[in-house]
């Protein structure tokens, strides 16, 4: 092997090794999450293709992503479980083909059992293995501390990107080819999933420091767990984050066919979901670049009383394509926002040993959230023809989660250690 090339005052210009994995990680882990939540945010625009080649009502579709959040929502924690004890790789790979398996069959689904089996079991479950969440519990681990919250922010960021790309090309492949092919050209790209996982072999790799949250005692995943759900804190979380999964499942599947009904086309809509992911890559990062300088839990509260005001302002103004892009961008700005800011605050009460498995909890409810909103928003339309019963409600919920998150105790738990 060649030397390492010298620079004048002696030190070598090869990064060392340890900072070029870093790197590695942290690229492959980005790439990741620009895939998974990328081609999830084109569902909503398959609604009105799909339905009308079916001969569909939108609720069967909705009904099937509905349950493909629940099912998110179900692995995530066995997702965790598994990741924790032995590592994100396999985890992720079997997630991605999962993922790309159920795109596959979801573009010759003739019935809606089998969109149900392929767009909700099979994409929910790979879905829990192979998504940013996994990714950000192994950078939780894998990170030095003093970067972590950075890494949380870079990872988040990298998803809105994903959006921000793969839902005009998801909707440009609709178009041009039909929505069946699409389907089948975004199963292509998850498959690369599974290669870009290879680079988190040696998960766990970094120690833990020396924090407050480190210093913990050892324990194993049930009394950590037992812990958990005994914190008042946690259970806070637990419920501000029910909130985020019902408003961004019910706008990314619901947003499309609502402005389609109030007299914009398609591609109004695709670029509208876009704007989300365009600005939220600066807001998940700038969330993450503020939540390791200030308090958590009230940039929480004020990114949940924001999205009330914005959603509020889009039921009231009118429907024009201006509008719907600015809604796109405030909205956008506060995604993803949620996700460093409520896994930090995981790893602050409760360090990171087990961060995959007790975040994987907080994003159950996320996604029993998500679950509602889609199926609430699909069975409202079918009742009464409107959407606006549930933008109400996920306005209320808003304000709902930004008072929740107030009584959060932003500091370590006291867990107690395994018994002897």
């Amino acid at each position: 092997m060649a030397d390492a090339t010298q620079r004048p005052d002696g030190a070598s210009s090869t990064p060392p090794p340890v900072a070029r994995a870093l790197w590695l990680l942290l690229a492959c882990g980005c790439l990741i999450s620009l895939l998974s939540f990328g081609v999830r945010s084109t569902f909503g625009l398959f609604t009105d293709p799909l339905s009308s080649a079916r001969g569909w009502g939108r609720e069967s579709f909705a009904f099937a992503i509905a349950l493909q959040n629940l099912f998110w929502g179900l692995g995530q924690p066995l997702a965790g479980v598994i990741a924790d004890r032995f590592g994100a790789m396999r985890v992720i790979v079997v997630g991605g083909l999962l993922y790309a398996g159920g795109l596959a069959l979801m573009a010759s689904a003739t019935s809606p059992a089998g969109l149900t089996w392929s767009a909700g079991l099979m994409v929910g479950i790979g879905m829990a293995g192979a998504s940013h969440n996994t990714v950000l519990a192994a950078f939780g681990r894998m990170v030095p501390a003093h970067r972590r919250s950075w890494a949380l922010g870079l990872g988040t960021a990298a998803g809105s990107l994903g959006q921000f790309l793969v839902v005009p090309a998801g909707q440009a492949f609709i178009v041009a080819y039909g929505w069946d092919t699409a389907a089948l050209l975004l199963a292509a790209a998850m498959a690369l999933v599974p290669c870009l996982a290879l680079a988190f072999r040696g998960d766990g790799a970094v120690a833990e420091p020396a924090t407050a949250a480190a210093a913990l005692p050892r324990t194993s995943t049930l009394a950590a767990l037992r812990e958990a759900f005994g914190h008042r804190s946690y259970l806070l979380l637990l419920a501000g984050f029910f909130v985020c999964g019902f408003q961004l499942a019910f706008v990314t599947v619901h947003l499309p066919p609502y402005l389609v009904d109030r007299g914009l086309g398609g591609s109004v809509a695709s670029w509208s979901i876009a704007m989300v992911g365009l600005f939220n890559i600066a807001g998940a990062y700038l969330s993450g670049v503020l939540g390791g300088r200030y308090s958590k839990k009230w940039l929480l509260s004020a990114i949940y009383a924001s999205r009330a005001l914005a959603i509020a302002w889009l039921l009231l103004a009118p429907a024009t394509p201006a509008n719907v892009l600015l809604f796109g961008a405030v909205m956008g700005a506060m995604w993803l926002s949620t996700v460093p800011l409520t896994s930090g605050l995981v790893a602050v009460m409760f360090g990171t040993r087990h961060m995959a498995t007790l975040f994987g909890f907080v994003f159950f409810s996320h996604q029993v959230g998500s679950f509602l909103g889609v199926w609430l928003g699909g069975a409202a339309y079918a009742a009464t023809g409107s959407y606006d019963l549930v933008w109400w409600l996920a306005a209320a919920l808003s304000v709902f989660a930004a008072l929740v998150h107030l009584p959060i105790q932003e500091r370590a738990a006291r867990l107690a250690p395994n018994p002897a």
